[in-house]
């Protein structure tokens, strides 16, 4: 391995690491939801708040935050982030009540939102061009990682020392980070580039930008319509007893990433493409749930198959978002990404809510096929959009001519 590409795997390795810190904290109350309710005397509702506040911080302080922040040394910023999500989480830990808990959620959101918008664009630029979704992909490994291993870690911990161990826990993963992003990252990464106000109007007047961001909320919120209740549905339907839920779920951990990092290889290329054949596969496994979940092995290959398929797409959504943006509004590279990130976290309030809705008024089993309609509707717009890819590069061909 070369001295350069021995630096940027390094580099990419501390906001992997970052990546999962951040991923953790997004999903920890869930499973922390009965603890902070008992203790802080509140009903459960009311400490849902915490993921919900947290889901909309990210939603609407990631483009918000990107725009306003693009003098800054990419360098810089992500230091500064780091800083303030170990503030947030610090924050959460002390809690003594609802109102400062739900302060220390939207602290650490608005960190979440633009760390995971800039570290794409660090992570793209720390490659040569053809190894830009792989880099992303790494990045995004530490997210989805956390996203099934550090949550169900994180509850452990929460049920055995209290919930404010859990928040603890991911500061102390928090200050690794940053050290580990002070020490890799290199310092001369470009800035960011100052978004002319047209140019962010262009972000949500552009037909091809807005389909590729309703792409993205469809084909990644649809997994969150079973995966938010993937845990009662295998012990109530599929019968298996709760300790060997927690060694599923690190299955499903395991599976997501190596998915994650196929997806960035085969999205390296023709994105459309790569992305319109992944989510038809997670449709096709996600509606096999529906028919498999009651069988303890039929379940239990099918679930593997759905963590493979679950965060696929993820590097090639980014790779597309920025390739439409250097397209359509150039200026808006970065707020492009922003954007997109906030169309991840859109995909999952819709998915999480949806699979709320199923399982109170269906039944936890319905969650399956839901979630395989609304991916469906990403295949249908995946289709659409790289029809108007084709029509373009036929168009392209034909001026060269």
């Amino acid at each position: 391995m070369s001295l350069d590409k021995k630096r940027s795997t390094l580099a990419l390795l501390a906001l992997a690491i970052s990546a999962f810190a951040i991923g953790t904290t997004e999903f920890i109350s869930v499973g922390l939801l009965p603890l902070i309710a008992d203790d802080l005397n509140i009903s459960v509702t009311t400490a849902g708040l915490t993921v919900t506040l947290y889901a909309l911080g990210v939603t609407f302080g990631a483009p918000v935050l990107t725009s306003l922040t693009t003098r800054v040394s990419r360098k810089t910023l992500l230091l500064l982030l780091m800083l303030v999500f170990i503030a947030g989480n610090s924050l959460a830990a002390a809690a003594g009540g609802i109102g400062t808990l739900l302060a220390a959620r939207v602290i650490s959101a608005l960190s979440h939102g633009l760390f995971m918008s800039i570290a794409s664009t660090i992570a793209a630029d720390l490659v040569p061009e053809n190894r830009r979704a792989s880099a992303i992909s790494i990045m995004f490994t530490g997210l989805t990682v956390a996203t099934v291993t550090g949550v169900p870690l994180g509850t452990f911990l929460g049920q055995q020392l209290g919930w404010r161990a859990a928040f603890t826990a991911i500061v102390v993963i928090g200050i690794l980070a940053l050290i580990a992003n002070l020490i890799l990252v290199p310092a001369g990464l470009r800035k960011g580039t100052r978004t002319p106000l047209r140019e962010q109007v262009k972000l949500v007047t552009t037909g091809r930008l807005l389909l590729a961001f309703a792409i993205t909320a469809l084909g990644y919120g649809g997994t969150f319509v079973v995966f938010t209740y993937l845990s009662p549905l295998l012990h109530e339907i599929s019968g298996f007893q709760e300790k060997t839920v927690a060694v599923i779920l690190l299955v499903y951990g395991i599976a997501i990433a190596i998915g994650n990092v196929i997806g960035g290889r085969a999205a390296n290329r023709k994105p459309m493409n790569a992305l319109f054949y992944m989510f038809a596969l997670q449709a096709a496994v996600l509606l096999i749930f529906t028919f498999t979940a009651p069988f303890k092995t039929a379940a239990l290959i099918t679930i593997f198959f759905m963590g493979l398929l679950a965060f696929m797409n993820v590097p090639g959504l980014q790779v597309y978002v920025v390739m439409l943006a250097d397209r359509f509004a150039p200026g808006a590279r970065d707020v492009a990404s922003a954007v997109n990130i906030a169309a991840f976290n859109a995909g999952i309030a819709i998915g999480a809510y949806l699979g709320g809705l199923v399982t109170d008024h269906m039944g936890l089993i319905h969650t399956a096929w839901v979630g395989a309609v609304m991916v469906f509707g990403a295949v249908l717009l995946t289709a659409w959009s790289r029809a108007l890819e084709n029509r373009d590069e036929r168009m392209q061909r034909t001026e060269a001519a």
